[in-house]
C-alpha cells in the first residue's frame, strides 16, 4: 500500500512540474496574431493597424506594390515576458525584378502606432528593430547585398540614416534573398538571458539557419511587439501571414526589474564608409537613340567625304601622268 502511495504522490509531482513547464513554454495568444485575424467587427483583438494595412482572410497586407505606401501592425498588451521567442511568417513580393523596395521592420518598442521614415515606424524610436531592408543605397564591392536583415538597438538617441542602410548602428546582420519565394518564408527572433539571436527559414528546408547572435542586449519589460513596412519611388508587396510569440523557461535567469531600464548593447559593428551611388543617366532612351543616330549619320558623311577626297587625288594624279 505504502508503494501505491508512493507511485501516486510521484504522479501527481510529474503533473504539477509538467503542469509548469506548460505555463512557461507555450504561445502567449495576447501576443500572437494568428489566423483567423478578425473577431465579428473589423477590428482584430488584441491589435491596430494603420495607414495602408489591409486585413484579409489569409494574410495582412502592410503594403501593396505600389509607390509611396505605409502600414503598420501593432499589439495593444505590453509585453512583460523577459525570455522570449518571436515567429513572424511573412512574404515579400512584388513585379520588380532588378529595383524594388524599401523593406519592412519588425518592432519590440516603448512608441506604438506612430508613423514615420524608419519603414513606416518613427525615427529615434525606443528599443529593438529587426529590419528586413530590399532596397541598397550604396554599391561598392565592400557592401552587402539585399535584401538584408539587420538589428539594431536604440535608446531613443540614434538615427536610422537610409543613406547608410543604417550600417552605422546596426548590431549585426545577414544577406537573405527572401522575395518572390514560392514556399513560406520565417524569421525567428529569439531573446534569452541577453543574447539576441535572429534566424531565418527561407530555403524551405524547415529548419532555422542562424542570420546573427549578439550578446549583451538589455531590453526592458513592458514594450509592444509590432510591424510596419514602407515603399518609396520603388515599391514592394508586404504581407504578414503570423506573429507568434513565446515565453522561454530560463530558471537561471537572474531576477531583474527590468521595467525601467533603457535598451543598451554592449556592441555594435564597425561603421562602413558611404559610397555614393552612381547616378543614374537623366537622359531618355529616345534621346540617346537620336545621339546614336546623329553620330553613325556623322561617321558616314566623314567616310564619303574621305572617298571623295580620296578620288580627286586620284584624277589629279592621273591628269600629271597623262
Amino acid at each position: 500500500m505504502g508503494s501505491f502511495f508512493g507511485l501516486v504522490s510521484f504522479l501527481l509531482c510529474a503533473l504539477q512540474i509538467s503542469a509548469e513547464w506548460n505555463t512557461k513554454d507555450y504561445m502567449k495568444r495576447e501576443h500572437s496574431l494568428i489566423k483567423p485575424y478578425q473577431a465579428s467587427s473589423m477590428s482584430i483583438p488584441n491589435w491596430d493597424f494603420m495607414g495602408s494595412t489591409m486585413v484579409t482572410n489569409n494574410y495582412i497586407r502592410l503594403t501593396p506594390d505600389l509607390q509611396s505606401k505605409e502600414g503598420a501592425i501593432w499589439n495593444t498588451i505590453p509585453c512583460n515576458v523577459k525570455n522570449w521567442e518571436l515567429h513572424v511568417h511573412f512574404k515579400v513580393h512584388g513585379k520588380g525584378k532588378d529595383l524594388f523596395g524599401d523593406g519592412f521592420a519588425i518592432w519590440y518598442a516603448k512608441d506604438r502606432m506612430v508613423g514615420g521614415p524608419v519603414f513606416g515606424n518613427r525615427d529615434f524610436f525606443q528599443g529593438l528593430a529587426i529590419i528586413v531592408d530590399t532596397y541598397s543605397n550604396h554599391n561598392g564591392p565592400h557592401n552587402h547585398q539585399h535584401p538584408y536583415i539587420s538589428a539594431m538597438i536604440n535608446n531613443g538617441s540614434l538615427h536610422y540614416d537610409h543613406d547608410r542602410d543604417g550600417t552605422h548602428t546596426q548590431l549585426a546582420g545577414c544577406e537573405a534573398k527572401l522575395r518572390n519565394l514560392e514556399h513560406d518564408t520565417h524569421v525567428n527572433i529569439r531573446y534569452e538571458k541577453d543574447t539576441l539571436t535572429v534566424s531565418t527559414d527561407i530555403e524551405n528546408k524547415a529548419a532555422w539557419k542562424e542570420c546573427l547572435s549578439v550578446k549583451g542586449v538589455r531590453l526592458p519589460t513592458g514594450y509592444y511587439f509590432g510591424a510596419s513596412a514602407a515603399t518609396g519611388d520603388l515599391s514592394d508587396t508586404h504581407d504578414v501571414i503570423s506573429i507568434k510569440l513565446y515565453e522561454l523557461d530560463s530558471p537561471d535567469d537572474v531576477q531583474e526589474d527590468r521595467s525601467k531600464i533603457l535598451p543598451s548593447a554592449a556592441f555594435f559593428e564597425a561603421p562602413r564608409d558611404h559610397v555614393d551611388d552612381v547616378k543614374p543617366s537623366s537622359m531618355s532612351g529616345f534621346k540617346i537613340f537620336l545621339l546614336m543616330l546623329f553620330g553613325t549619320l556623322a561617321v558616314i558623311v566623314l567616310v564619303v567625304i574621305g572617298i571623295m577626297i580620296y578620288q580627286k587625288q586620284q584624277e589629279q594624279s592621273r591628269k600629271r601622268f597623262y
